[in-house]
């Protein structure tokens, strides 16, 4: 069965091994898939819940676009752009926000997490941003999204939007409810530094994480001094549960080879962490450093980047601005 599917990513900057093992690596198999219609977008009105420094914020959006494309998605195949250029997204936004409820949002749990103990200065933006990720999804009537078990909780918000927007307006299926595509026997990647902490680009030390722009001889020193503990390899998939930093090295090791931890387990049983982490580097600078050479080369030539925004553009515009009129005789405007 052929899948619509729509999947965002925050324009942060500095992706990570993290980002590529648990996003991009499954956007590119998705995309590969001809039965699959694939629209992938760089979420920069989502990055402003936060105070971001303008230039920055514009390098970071030609950076996640280059990681893209150097990761394997085809822009002739698939739609890639950037959202603030689809005015139909920000529209769709209020609109929707009239018909989601206090309640719903009071019990995301993840602007509790995001605004911390001081939420009263957290921005509206913040609060309210998954709203504007249910218009994202439902302008393009997309039937499956990717997500993460952090984005589960909004998946079902937007599920719920739509289930309202039509019964309110009496329109049966006008949204589309979209399903998680959910990666099979996919583990969470972690710091280097921390197997109990996930690898992410706040961290303050660089060694914590293998950064898409790093080139062979990082990644080698990166993965030498990660964490491990004093102890052999592990001899089983029990004994990995209270090992963190086993388990996040062989969950990499896996999850780049395509293998099953288990069978890796057995393989590497009993033999020292240092041998292991050779096999690691070489896998990770051949999948890593060719993506890295890419985004390196396609930022230097940003004409090449914008020439597929303006065009990825173009395409999500069509769709979008159809929906919006469409929404627009529903609600009555």
């Amino acid at each position: 069965m052929s899948k619509k599917i729509f999947s965002g990513v925050q324009p942060t900057g500095n992706l990570h091994l993290g980002n590529y093992l648990g996003a991009i690596k499954n956007f590119v198999e998705l995309s590969k898939d001809k039965k699959n219609q694939c629209i992938f977008c760089v979420v920069d009105l989502h990055s402003i819940t936060t105070k971001q420094d303008p230039k920055k914020l514009r390098d970071n959006i030609y950076e996640t676009v280059a990681s893209f494309i150097a990761s394997g998605i085809d822009p002739k195949k698939n739609i890639i752009f950037n959202q603030s250029r689809v005015p139909a997204h920000s529209e769709a936004a209020w609109i929707l926000s009239c018909v989601a409820r206090m309640g719903w949002l009071n019990r995301m749990t993840q602007f509790k997490e995001k605004a911390g103990k001081d939420k009263e200065k957290a921005s509206v933006g913040l609060y309210s941003y998954p709203i504007l990720m249910a218009a994202d999804i439902l302008l393009y009537d997309a039937t499956h999204v990717p997500v993460g078990d952090d984005q589960k909780q909004h998946l079902e918000l937007s599920r719920d939007i739509a289930q309202k927007f039509n019964n309110e307006f009496k329109v049966e299926n006008f949204f589309k409810t979209p399903d998680p595509l959910i990666q099979k026997d996919f583990s969470r990647i972690m710091s280097l530094k921390d197997g109990l902490k996930k690898m992410s680009k706040s961290d303050s030390s660089d060694a914590s994480r293998i950064n898409l722009t790093d080139n062979k001889d990082q990644i080698i020193n990166k993965i030498k001094k990660a964490k491990t503990d004093t102890f052999p390899m592990p001899k089983d998939t029990e004994e990995l549960k209270s090992r963190p930093e086993a388990r996040n090295l062989i969950s990499i090791y896996s999850s780049l080879t395509n293998t099953k931890i288990d069978q890796n387990i057995e393989i590497l049983s009993g033999k020292n962490f240092s041998e292991f982490k050779e096999s690691l580097s070489q896998v990770l600078v051949d999948k890593i450093e060719p993506i890295t050479k890419e985004i390196k080369k396609l930022l230097n030539d940003r004409s090449y980047i914008e020439q597929i925004l303006d065009e990825g553009s173009k395409k999500a515009n069509e769709i979008a601005s159809k929906k919006i009129k469409e929404i627009h005789k529903i609600v009555g405007f």
